[in-house]
């Protein structure tokens, strides 16, 4: 373990580390689901909660997941081995780390193919092949795009080599640079469409959509909406945070960046937002939620709008842009992994876990056409997948990982790691030993339908 551990690399600065794990945050969910989810559960009443749940669950699991990847300083397996046998626990702990490699590798097996669609989508864009076109002419332009099997492989495949491109190039070489231009890109962008949205959208209605407190809207059911996106937004559970802790120099705070990290995550769901619904509501349409908002609503907003070829392509850029800061850190678990314990290359580690995505990312490809009348238990393989890791797998992950955190190991080592005043240790003490797990916990049952 000391030769892997003497090998291990680490990030250039904490900056790095910060725009690496805020690109790791911001994917495809935060830039159409969190504003969409926020309007429809009373504007800004549903805002603030979510943001209490960010700083009462979201921030303390992401210091905790953090704090075990540097104290490993391993890929998420032997990191959780290596801490556990610290604590004197049961070493079997290292299979919480198998899980979130596993997670982040089937999650990206399906979001590979819903990020190839942005980039396809970027063309299209460009081209104007929506000019022109009313609701049903765009909604059936997308219906043909996802029953083409030939084109959802063709830019699954575009996306799945650019992000083994860049982590084959290693931590230094590529996650680096990788970060450096999409994160800061991200913001740019979006504050481009911002200014897009003031001039040529009902910035007014929009605005009011999204921040207008609406406490009548907020439900029960609003709560947990807004606990469940706090969690995962954050990337948290999948063994991103881990392995990225993991190259954490050991002079950062872990609390200064996580809550730089949970800053950034969240502004990026508002600015999305305030991008999206004015252009929206200025066309006269209903916001959807999914991929209807994306792929059909807004190419119809675009195209009725001026210069709409031009910000219709640079919003899937910036979509594109969130999808790859993000996959580059679900597939980095499993290739430390194949690297450390099983000896291979970081190019052939890429070559051999790309792999395995892209093929069983085909599965998925195939749920929107050739097997949308395969189902188990009323889903397709997509439906299945998506509900077994967001639902099942990564509520599990994240509580297991909080509780090893809050309650194996031990105080001293925890307090060593994150460095901070003792009143604010006392506080994350706290809240990773009871709030973090029980809320997690509420996700996990309503995740499964029993709330």
């Amino acid at each position: 373990m000391s030769k892997k551990r003497e090998n291990h690399p680490q990030w250039s600065s904490w900056l790095l580390f910060v725009l690496a794990a805020t690109g790791s945050a911001i994917g495809l969910g935060n830039i159409w689901k969190f504003p969409y989810i926020a309007g429809q559960n009373g504007g800004s009443a549903f805002v603030l909660v979510y943001l209490a749940c960010v700083l009462g669950m979201g921030i303390p699991m992401l210091m905790a997941e953090t704090l075990i990847g540097r104290r490993g300083r391993l890929n998420p397996i032997d990191c959780m081995e290596v801490v556990a046998e610290e604590a004197g626990a049961n070493p079997h702990w290292r299979w919480l780390g198998g899980m979130g490699i596993l997670l982040g590798f089937l999650i990206l097996t399906y979001y590979s193919v819903i990020a190839g669609w942005t980039i396809a989508y970027i063309f299209k864009t460009a081209a104007g092949v929506f000019l022109g076109k009313g609701a049903s002419e765009v909604g059936y332009l997308f219906a043909q795009f996802i029953a083409s099997p030939w084109q959802l492989i063709f830019w699954h495949s575009i996306f799945m080599l650019a992000t083994m491109a860049i982590v084959a190039r290693g931590v230094q070489g590529g996650l680096e640079k990788a970060v450096e231009l999409l994160t800061p890109a991200l913001f740019i962008l979006l504050l481009i469409l911002v200014g897009y949205a003031m001039s040529a959208g009902d910035f007014q209605r929009g605005v009011r959509f999204l921040f207008y407190p609406d406490f009548g809207r907020f439900s029960g059911e609003s709560l947990l909406m807004a606990m469940g996106h706090a969690f995962f937004s954050l990337s948290i559970g999948m063994g991103a945070m881990m392995i990225y802790g993991s190259y954490l120099p050991g002079n950062v705070s872990i609390a200064k960046t996580s809550l730089i990290i949970a800053v950034a995550d969240t502004s990026v769901a508002l600015l999305a937002g305030v991008a999206i619904f004015p252009l929206v509501f200025a066309n006269h349409l209903e916001p959807a939620t999914g991929p209807g908002l994306i792929f059909q609503t807004l190419p119809l907003a675009f195209a009725q709008m001026p210069l709409g070829s031009l910000f219709g392509a640079l919003f899937f850029v910036l979509l594109a842009f969130a999808a790859l800061s993000s996959s580059i850190s679900l597939i980095e678990p499993a290739v430390a992994w194949l690297m450390e314990d099983f000896g291979l290359t970081r190019p052939v580690a890429c070559l051999v876990s790309g792999f395995g995505c892209w093929l069983i990312g085909l599965g998925t490809v195939f749920s929107f056409n050739r097997w949308s009348h395969l189902t188990l238990f009323d889903k397709t393989f997509f439906d299945l997948l998506d509900f077994l890791t967001s639902n099942l797998m990564l509520p599990i992950s994240g509580m297991l990982l909080v509780v090893f955190a809050g309650w194996v190991m031990q105080p001293e080592v925890n307090r060593a790691e994150l460095s901070t005043s003792p009143c604010l240790f006392r506080l994350w003490w706290l809240l990773s030993r009871y709030v973090a797990p029980a809320t997690v916990g509420l996700i996990l049952l309503n995740g499964i339908g029993v709330l």
